[in-house]
């Protein structure tokens, strides 16, 4: 009488020695770089956001800010994690989010360069990409540039770029530098590079992760312009409000 085989379960196969991981096969094509890009500036943005809504509370005076700012560096998820812990986890996410970013961004412009050598022949290509669209890299040298002078300024409290600065003096800290024009029209500036970024990265976001539909394309638009509208207006009051009194 014959006896069944056991039952065998089918197995992936082992990867093979020095067989690159599939995210980093992913990564290494344009369409995982534009996923990379389209995530990273996800995460970016809600940290944007969040900074923005934070910073309102110079509004309510020294004590508001000033206490917001202790519970980010000491309070923020205390009792469960010590003391910063989860301050620190934010940064590092946000700071490899950014990394990501800038690289998935540089390597799109040197695929698209190798793929085109000579580039256009004819201005058609302005017809078709906003202003937006053709400043992005721009907007973002001057976004990160503005990123490395915020630090500088109001974080790490460089006294060649702020003398004033003072240890857990959010409120003080942030008049004394928007209190100087030469750093308020910077501030300015790079808020408006900000909004283009902000403005063309959502609306080329649902392109990337295939949400692009003709019929939709006035809401994208409208939530574009809405979400960049919020976020910079917030984040320009402040140093027109340093400036003009309002705050101080």
């Amino acid at each position: 009488m014959a006896t069944a085989s056991p039952a065998t379960t089918a197995t992936p196969p082992p990867q093979a020695p020095g067989q690159v991981p599939w995210i980093v096969q992913l990564y290494g094509t344009a369409l995982g770089k534009k996923y990379a890009m389209a995530i990273s500036g996800i995460l970016g943005l809600g940290y944007i956001v969040a900074h923005m809504v934070g910073n309102l509370k110079m509004y309510f005076g020294a004590e508001s800010i000033d206490g917001y700012s202790e519970w980010l560096r000491e309070g923020l998820l205390y009792p469960i994690l010590p003391h910063t812990v989860m301050l620190w986890i934010l940064r590092l996410g946000l700071i490899a989010a950014l990394v990501v970013h800038v690289h998935a961004a540089y390597a799109l412009t040197v695929m698209n360069r190798r793929a085109r050598p000579t580039g256009y022949q004819s201005e058609r290509h302005y017809v078709a990409a906003d202003f937006a669209s053709r400043t992005m890299r721009w907007t973002g040298v001057i976004v990160l540039l503005f990123i490395a002078f915020h630090l500088a300024d109001l974080t790490w409290g460089v006294e060649a770029v702020n003398p004033a600065w003072e240890e857990g003096a959010a409120y003080a800290n942030l008049v004394a530098s928007l209190s100087r024009p030469p750093v308020a029209a910077f501030y300015l500036l790079a808020n408006l590079a900000l909004g283009l970024h902000i403005y063309h990265g959502i609306w080329s976001l649902f392109q990337t992760l295939g949400w692009n539909n003709r019929r939709f394309n006035s809401y994208r638009r409208s939530l574009a312009i809405g979400v960049t509208v919020v976020v910079i207006g917030g984040n320009l009051s402040f140093p027109i409000a340093v400036l003009t009194g309002v705050v101080g």
